[in-house]
């Protein structure tokens, strides 16, 4: 199915009936399998298996992939050190993800959930059936051991979502968490679908432990693996559960194919890159349009040993480009950062670096129906006019977009440098001595940090057109842990890096550009921005109780975010380039997030 089409079929569905009518009540409110953020589910009650999915095909074979970088924890909830990949097949969240639908939540380790009708309380009941690797039943004190524990010692999202709980209440197999209002007496609307994703902790396991230190000791969970093998670093094997709990869930059914996962580390892209071609790999994601093509052209792709793929999606594909740290009083001033995107020769690069197969990213929420497009509508003029006074007026009469010549090159981009020149000027910055230096003499130059080296192309292509305005870039590529200690400390004037948000944007907007996380180590809000229309779109989201104004919101603060140019933006591409050595399989229909691995299989294939 088309993701459009998906896209309208879910829009549609919020007018059906209530969902799992003539289900148990329990405290007043309505027991039900799942929850939706707005609408009802897609899937109804009592469904058998994902549509698309075949429950029936073997369970056998190693799936092996590839990560950039290293690893030194197993403990993935904590800021300190980098966990390994894949941890997410050992623990497992309350409710499970429906991917065919912006943000809706079924049955797993709890079967139950009940909502009051302003959200503002939230009642979880487990299932009888869930039970830890060592054999032992999942409890309600699990779970409020791991809300606890998250709270005062996980990561900032942890910290930032779970601090909005007032109370916690236990009884048999239930677990109530009741929400503080916010000081306008309003209800944050997502929490109770972020308590459904939050992680369940054994807590006869970590009784006793450091919950803040990394640790190379193998989680115990509940999940559909468990660690197998561990070569700190360098790779980490995940073996089957053969007596899974949830195995027969409808969430779960036809999943979890693969009897060994194994993630081999990687030094960098081409390292890895490598490994596939020498079949060391089994599947690779692409994004480069040019090594596509040379792909395409390797002996096994010819001879059909490897199998090439363009599989379309309708989520929102990451924001990656060159974010500029506010922070830094080099770049605090709009008129600059305006200036150094305007230095992005975006279509000399896509030509010549990119085969013409990239998309200029010119949203927060590129490829998706939450991208802002043309001027605001009436909806978003409501949200926007009472900060006009914060905002560029440019941002309510004109669509955001980032010029450039159709082919780009030295003549096609001589505009945007003027252009550039001219707010550089403004704010106080001229060309003396071929370099560009403020009224003190300083002069204007900054490090570009880097944690993929497969990137310095485009950065290098990129640091030519600043060097056209007298401005000394200069590129630094470092090893994966020390980019996230960097990352993580804020310890970079810009950095290469990206969000990725999904259909139904909430609270960790305020955690990717929300005042409060600009100063919080760890946080994602890796420009620092502080502005009041900022917080007050992004805080607003969750608080959307239709989907109508959820887009409006996101609309609404795509703009403020594009007109406030903390990004100097990439790329982005609206299907998913995967190649894999046969006979890895996958189901015949993408869902609307795209491909999810964990339905494919090993042996023969099968298509609808």
């Amino acid at each position: 199915m088309h993701p459009s089409f998906l896209i309208l079929t879910l829009l549609i569905g919020l007018a059906l009936p209530p969902f799992g009518a003539g289900a148990a009540e329990s405290g007043g409110l309505q027991d039900r399998p799942a929850i939706a953020m707005h609408g009802q589910p897609l899937y109804p009650e009592g469904f058998d298996h994902i549509p698309g999915i075949d429950p029936g095909v073997p369970v056998d074979g190693l799936l092996r992939r590839a990560v950039i970088g290293r690893f030194d924890s197993l403990h993935p909830f904590i800021v300190r050190g980098q966990a390994a990949a894949g941890l997410t097949l050992v623990t497992e969240p309350l409710m499970a993800r429906g991917w065919d639908e912006p943000f809706t939540l079924y049955g797993l380790l709890a079967e139950l959930v009940s909502v009051a009708a302003d959200r503002s309380q939230v009642t979880f009941t487990l299932n009888p059936r869930a039970r830890w690797h060592d054999g032992r039943p999942v409890t309600v004190d699990d779970v409020r051991f791991s809300y606890e524990t998250l709270r005062y010692h996980g990561r900032p999202p942890h910290r930032t979502y779970y601090g909005q709980v007032a109370t916690v209440a236990t009884k048999d197999r239930s677990i109530t968490f009741t929400f503080a209002a916010r000081p306008d007496g309003s209800r944050d609307r997502e929490l109770p679908l972020i308590l459904g994703l939050m992680s369940v902790l054994p807590a006869h396991v970590w009784a006793g432990r450091d919950f803040d230190q990394p640790t190379l000791v193998p989680p115990l969970g509940s999940g559909p693996y468990r660690v197998a093998a561990v070569d700190p670093g360098r790779s980490i094997t995940y073996r089957r559960v053969p007596d899974y709990w949830g195995a027969d869930l409808p969430v779960r059914r036809g999943h979890s194919n693969f009897e060994t996962v194994r993630f081999d580390y990687y030094r960098d892209d081409s390292v890895a890159y490598e490994a596939f071609n020498a079949g060391q790999i089994d599947l690779w994601w692409e994004s480069s349009a040019l090594r596509w093509q040379r792909l395409a052209a390797m002996p096994a792709a010819v001879d059909g040993r490897i199998r090439m793929e363009s599989l379309p999606h309708g989520r929102p594909e990451p924001v990656r480009g060159v974010i500029l740290n506010t922070r830094r009083p080099l770049f605090a001033d709009v008129r600059v950062r305006e200036a150094l995107a305007l230095a992005f020769d975006g279509a000399w690069i896509n030509r010549a670096l990119l085969a013409g197969a990239g998309r200029r990213t010119e949203s927060y929420y590129p490829n998706s129906v939450l991208a802002a497009r043309g001027v605001p509508s009436a909806a978003e003029m409501a949200l926007l006019q009472p900060f006009a006074g914060e905002l560029p007026p440019r941002l309510f009469t004109e669509p955001f977009h980032l010029p450039s010549g159709e082919q780009g090159g030295p003549a096609a981009q001589r505009p945007a440098l003027l252009r550039a020149k001219a707010l550089l000027e403004a704010a106080g910055w001229r060309v003396r001595d071929g370099r560009l230096r403020n009224t003190d003499g300083h002069e204007f130059r900054f490090e570009i940090l880097l944690g993929d080296p497969g990137e310095e192309r485009i950065v290098l292509a990129y640091v030519r057109g600043l060097a056209r305005l007298g401005i000394a870039a200069r590129v630094r590529t470092v090893d994966s842990a020390q980019f996230q200690a960097r990352l993580d400390g804020f310890d970079y004037d810009t950095v290469v890096h990206q969000w990725v948000s999904s259909l139904s944007p909430g609270n960790e907007q305020l955690v990717y550009y929300g005042s409060p996380a600009a100063g919080q180590p760890g946080s994602r809000n890796y420009p620092g921005i502080r502005s009041l229309a900022v917080d007050t779109m992004a805080a607003s989201l969750a608080a959307s109780e239709t989907y109508d104004e959820l887009v409006a919101r996101a609309r609404a603060l795509d703009r403020v975010l594009s007109w406030g140019f903390y990004l100097v933006p990439f790329f982005y591409q609206a299907e998913d380039r995967i190649a894999v050595w046969q006979p890895l399989c996958r189901p015949a229909r993408i869902p609307l997030y795209g491909v999810q691995l964990e339905s494919w299989w090993t042996g023969t294939c099968k298509r609808e």
